[in-house]
């Protein structure tokens, strides 16, 4: 159970990283932007008459302000489109959009529920707030958090439903936006009732952190850094930064909550004299430790390495070095404390809190977008002047950081012998780690087989992957009404035996291209292989002899026997079912149809017709089982159950529907002669697409005998077909 919360806490942490990462552009545009037109700063430095105020660069200076501006003025949408995508497993696009239509839905549902409750008077002072032109709650982040993560749940639930086949129309990633619209819809009425208490709560933690004075300071620092190891960080101190956890302030007039809004929403704001300590006392502290800290422990590492390798760790740790002052990304040296010398991380952590403690003892008002390094320290520092930020502590004290750092660390590694870069075996590599050689030391000797294919449906996803000829030769997967297609590096590599075992009726193979053809179940097969792909399991697939074996071998091909034999005829029909023709044109064999698919039946057994007029009527009494998105294929059942899949042209699917117009939707109950779908011919011809139009009954082995009835001209309503 703990296992399994960590692995959902690591996912949620890395779901906030995709609009986490917006921020340092958003905060470059505003830290310029927003610093070149204050007039104060501009008389400071002496540039109103050359950047003031109607003039060209003012202009473009305002504009950055504006477009950084927006970024934070919108994080609650941002952060519900970046935890959807985040915590989706597949088809990622349909979680965003969903989370987008559910982000606006709850607040409208907020808003009209705040109107029927008599306005906003009825609730406390601040707790109403414009969301994208919508009255709502106040809810900041934690309102595109509750969207975001609630709809990747609901989206990993159903983007694979099967819906009876009235509603086929409906299913798989369709179903998504729909469910989360209807949940959504109940969420926002819900939080009218909800969010006011759990507000008051968050108010009263936000008070109970503000009044925990230096020593919650030193607690935040050091488990900031703590938590780095598990890839918690972003999940512990994005409450502080995004939401009223981190307090709360009236900026220009508005009421803005979290330590980081509170600080650019002041870097915006013209009558801002000094940034509030209260809000940047939870970022200040980095810039010790990354601009000084840090490199005195490189500065440690080299001078405590062996004399013959001292310049090829010098080399390395100069780089790291360079890097955690001028962005603050520290990776490569944090991880080689955790991976050679765990103390001294322990150490590092440890000061880490003093950094944020003194910095706040100091009232040292630099805020950041992430890094801590010197170029934040710059625009948010000094850049604004050291009356306004005392950045001139930051200096003073990484100074000290810097000798702490390097003595302390010095003395232990030498102390204990820590293999630190350059004091490594003679025969060990010169080199620093990073969290992917974390992971690795963490998974070494744990992948099996049996981790990576854990039921039938990563079976089959392994078994395609292995047929197209292995993961690395995969280039492209999509799927049309019927068929997988795909592209493949090697055409050579690519084994249609082991697809056709895989449950596909044909396999059409030319050249790199790849057609793997399933029948209408093929959108749940793509999904299914997409997700294999995406999760990593592909990549840690063994070889394709080691995978199989020889009973493993044995078990595929019995298995191949099973799914490609041909189900036991059962006799349906003791009356002939007649079959009429739904376009006027010219019938001829399905085995002159120009696509292997169709010509070889292996969608099943039928006619085709060359159009004369691009209309389709039904040629069945029954019902719409399913209407492609793309409009070039219907699917039908008769009322006696003959299944019909109509298709619109050769490979028209790449026409996305344009051309087409349909007059049903699944579920409609149709009789001979409704019309189905009118299709532009010369449009179609002219995209380079044959309008040659297959009809087949994809229930092929459920009848004894189908036989074609018209050969030659045929107009609409002629019997074409027999079925019993």
């Amino acid at each position: 159970m703990k296992d399994k919360l960590f692995g959902i806490l690591q996912r949620v942490g890395r779901s906030f990283m995709l609009p986490i990462a917006i921020l340092p552009v958003a905060g470059l545009f505003l830290g310029i932007g927003g610093s070149f037109t204050n007039a104060t700063t501009l008389e400071t430095y002496g540039l109103t008459e050359l950047m003031g105020q109607g003039t060209f660069i003012y202009d473009v200076l305002n504009v950055m302000n504006q477009a950084g501006s927006v970024v934070f003025g919108n994080l609650p949408l941002i952060f519900a489109v970046g935890c959807a995508i985040g915590m989706a497993k597949a088809e990622k696009a349909t979680a965003s959009l969903a989370a987008v239509i559910a982000f606006l839905i709850m607040h409208s549902s907020i808003g009209a529920m705040i109107v029927a409750r008599g306005g906003a008077d009825q609730f406390i002072e601040g707790s109403i707030s414009n969301v994208l032109g919508i009255e709502s709650l106040q809810m900041g982040v934690f309102g595109g958090m509750i969207v975001g993560l609630g709809v990747a749940a609901l989206h990993n639930r159903f983007y694979k439903i099967q819906l009876p086949a009235a509603l086929s129309f409906f299913e798989g990633t369709r179903f998504v936006p729909i469910i989360s619209s209807i949940v959504y819809l109940f969420v926002g009425i819900l939080m009218v009732y909800i969010w006011p208490p759990v507000q008051e709560g968050i108010n009263a933690i936000g008070a109970l952190v503000q009044g925990s004075g230096y020593a919650g300071t030193w607690l935040y620092g050091f488990m900031e850094r703590a938590l780095i190891p598990f890839g918690l960080h972003h999940v512990f101190y994005l409450p502080f930064w995004q939401t009223a956890v981190g307090g709360t302030m009236e900026v220009g007039g508005k009421m803005v909550e979290g330590a980081q809004n509170i600080f650019f929403a002041q870097l915006a704001d013209p009558d801002t004299t000094v940034f509030s300590v209260a809000a940047t006392r939870f970022m200040s502290g980095k810039f010790p430790l990354m601009i000084f800290g840090l490199p005195g422990a490189a500065l440690a590492m080299y001078r405590t390495a062996k004399p013959e390798k001292r310049k090829e760790a010098g080399g390395l740790l100069l780089s790291a070095a360079l890097t955690s002052m001028l962005t603050g990304i520290t990776e490569p040296l944090e991880f080689t404390f955790l991976f050679v010398a765990t103390p001294l991380y322990v150490i590092h952590s440890v000061l880490a809190g003093a950094a944020y403690m003194l910095m706040h003892m100091f009232n040292v008002g630099v805020g950041m977008t992430f890094s801590g390094g010197f170029i934040d320290m710059f625009l948010y520092g000094i850049l604004q002047g050291n009356a306004k930020t005392n950045w001139i502590w930051i200096v003073f004290v990484g100074l000290a950081y810097f000798v702490v750092y390097y003595f302390l660390f010095s003395f232990l590694i030498k102390k204990f012998n820590y293999k630190t870069p350059g004091r490594e075996d003679d025969s060990t590599e010169v080199k620093l780690y990073t969290r992917a050689d974390m992971n690795a030391k963490a998974q070494e000797g744990a992948a099996d087989v049996a981790s990576v294919v854990k039921n039938e449906t990563d079976e089959m996803s392994a078994s395609i992957i292995y047929g197209l000829g292995g993961a690395a030769n995969i280039v492209d997967v999509d799927s049309c009404a019927t068929r997988l297609r795909t592209t493949v590096a090697n055409g050579d590599l690519v084994d249609a035996e082991l697809l056709k075992g895989t449950g596909a009726s044909g396999v059409i193979h030319k050249g790199n291209g790849v057609q793997v053809v399933y029948g209408p179940k093929v959108s749940v097969i793509k999904s299914n292989l997409e997700e294999f792909i995406e999760s990593g399991s592909a990549a840690k697939l063994p070889s394709k002899e080691d995978y199989y074996g020889l009973k493993a071998v044995e078990k595929t091909e019995e298995k191949a026997v099973e799914k490609t034999a041909a189900p036991a005829v059962e006799e349906k029909a003791t009356v002939a079912t007649t079959l009429r023709s739904p376009i006027a044109g010219i019938a001829i064999p399905l085995t002159q149809v120009d696509d292997a698919a169709f010509a070889s039946e292996a969608l099943g057994k039928g006619v085709a017709i060359e159009p004369a007029v691009g209309e389709v009527v039904s040629p069945i009494n029954g019902k719409v089982v399913m209407v492609f998105d793309t409009k070039h294929a219907i699917g039908l059942e008769s009322d006696e159950g003959v299944e019909i899949l109509i298709h619109i042209g050769l490979d028209t699917v790449n026409l996305k529907g344009e051309g087409f117009t349909t007059y049903v939707k699944a579920g409609d109950f149709v009789e001979i002669g409704d019309k189905l779908v009118d299709f532009d011919i010369d449009f179609i011809k002219a995209s380079g697409y044959k309008t040659t139009t297959p009809m087949v009954i994809t229930n092929t082995f459920n009848y004894k005998n189908i036989e074609v009835v018209a050969e030659g001209t045929v107009d609409l309503g002629d019997a074409i077909v027999t079925v019993q």
